[in-house]
């Protein structure tokens, strides 16, 4: 049939896809065909990272602007670590963590990495509900209540190979705060000087700035959630060897790996300048400075930018929300699980998982605990970050030991210039919480 015949009947209304049909449409997008580091990107840029992303451009107008240039080799160097940690050795990081330093070590940094993501959780679903009231109208406890049932059931009821493409679609909700660009003035040339050459006095006020910045960028909950989701995507891939014990394959996956963080890592430093940028041109130059929580920098844009730039930094906010939140549980929930010699993994269900769920569950509960209790979680949407960042420090220095080790990784320990970058973000991290006891 010729492209100018009809078919017969008739009928030339267009095709209707069948569910089964889309579905394998969307599975089969490229979008969804991308790997863990596009979610863990996205997640990286949750509420919490985006409160403070606005209180440095609030602040500090367009002189915060250089810490995502430089943050963006660290933070990909250390996820690609992870990364190949968890595809070379088929084990997550607190079980790579465990074989390969004493007890002490792993105890201590599992606990803090499952005290700071409680904080990080309570404060970002605080500020969903915030969100979610400006938007909607409704209760702002209400909303968090919401959005916590929304999250725990999809992690829970739904395995994760079926709802992940939909977390994928969702790392779109990002593009809003590029989008908020074209509804106000960017003086570019100012843009690209301070970006190159900023002006701001070092004290303790920014330097507390600049690891909240930091902390929320390199985060620790990252780098569990990466290296196990590495080690779920080749569980899920059936037959899938260790690249350990394949070296047919290990050219092609570790390029994968590298295309699929760096450019995972792009994304998300991109979306930070880009709020940083929108709150700097339009709060700094209005004047206001003092920005706490992310829902208080979206309802500050209205007056100044129009309902349509508040519009797309609530709905960017929700939408890295609702990645944030399951990334920030299930990170706590695998290095718990590995530490304790549970089965793990977001596939096989609660009967099979107990205590992996159970840490999800308490872990999120606890965080809508925290809405009810005299602790105020708007106050820790910026704080949690800057505990992030000290967190990080000796985590960083493990983390660059274990991928130097043969002992380890085999034939496949990192490159010397992504050792070296191991090793500067390390101690990046260390002097900026160094930083903080300068006096004000």
């Amino acid at each position: 049939m010729t492209s100018t015949q009809r078919p017969q009947g008739g009928n030339t209304s267009p095709t209707r896809l069948a569910p089964k049909d889309w579905w394998q449409r969307v599975k089969n997008h490229p979008l969804a065909k991308m790997g863990p580091g596009l979610i863990t990107g996205v997640a990286d840029d949750d509420p919490s990272g985006i409160a403070t992303y606005s209180q440095a451009g609030a602040q500090f107008g367009l002189n915060m602007l250089w810490t995502m240039p430089l943050c963006f080799p660290l933070m990909s160097a250390v996820q690609l670590m992870c990364a190949q940690i968890g595809r070379v050795t088929g084990k997550g990081l607190a079980a790579n963590i465990k074989m390969a330093f004493p007890p002490v070590v792993l105890r201590a940094v599992v606990t803090l990495l499952l005290i700071a993501n409680t904080l990080n959780i309570a404060a970002d679903v605080a500020a969903m509900g915030e969100v979610g009231e400006l938007v909607t109208g409704f209760n702002r406890h209400v909303m968090t209540l919401v959005f916590v049932v929304v999250t725990l059931g999809l992690q829970i009821f739904v395995p994760y190979h079926r709802y992940v493409h939909f977390l994928k679609w969702l790392t779109l909700s990002l593009l809003a705060y590029a989008a908020v660009l074209f509804t106000v003035h960017v003086p570019w040339g100012q843009v690209a000087l301070r970006t190159m050459w900023p002006q701001f006095t070092l004290n303790a006020t920014s330097a507390a700035v600049i690891v909240g910045v930091f902390g929320t960028t390199i985060s620790p909950y990252l780098f569990f959630w990466q290296a196990s989701e590495e080690v779920e995507d080749m569980h899920r891939k059936q037959g899938v060897p260790l690249l350990r014990s394949d070296a047919n394959m290990a050219r092609a996956e570790l390029r994968r790996i590298s295309w699929d963080t760096w450019s995972g890592m792009f994304y998300s430093d991109l979306s930070a300048y880009f709020i940083i940028l929108a709150t700097a041109v339009t709060l700094h130059a209005s004047g206001i400075t003092d920005i706490t929580t992310a829902a208080q920098a979206a309802n500050a844009l209205r007056p100044l930018a129009g309902s349509f730039a508040f519009l797309l930094f609530t709905l960017g906010l929700l939408g890295v929300g609702l990645i944030g939140v399951p990334v920030l549980a299930g990170s706590g929930a695998y290095a718990a699980a590995e530490t304790m010699n549970w089965n793990e993994g977001l596939e096989r269900g609660v009967a099979k998982e107990r205590g992996f769920y159970g840490v999800i569950t308490v872990s999120v509960l606890l965080g809508l605990a925290i809405q009810y209790s005299p602790i105020s979680p708007m106050k820790a949407l910026f704080w949690s970050a800057v505990i992030n960042g000290v967190v990080a420090v000796p985590l960083l220095a493990v983390i660059t030991l274990l991928i130097s080790k043969p002992a380890v990784m085999g034939l496949y320990t990192g490159h010397r210039w992504l050792v070296r970058l191991g090793w500067v973000t390390t101690v990046v991290m260390g002097v900026a919480a160094c930083c903080m006891l300068l006096p004000g």
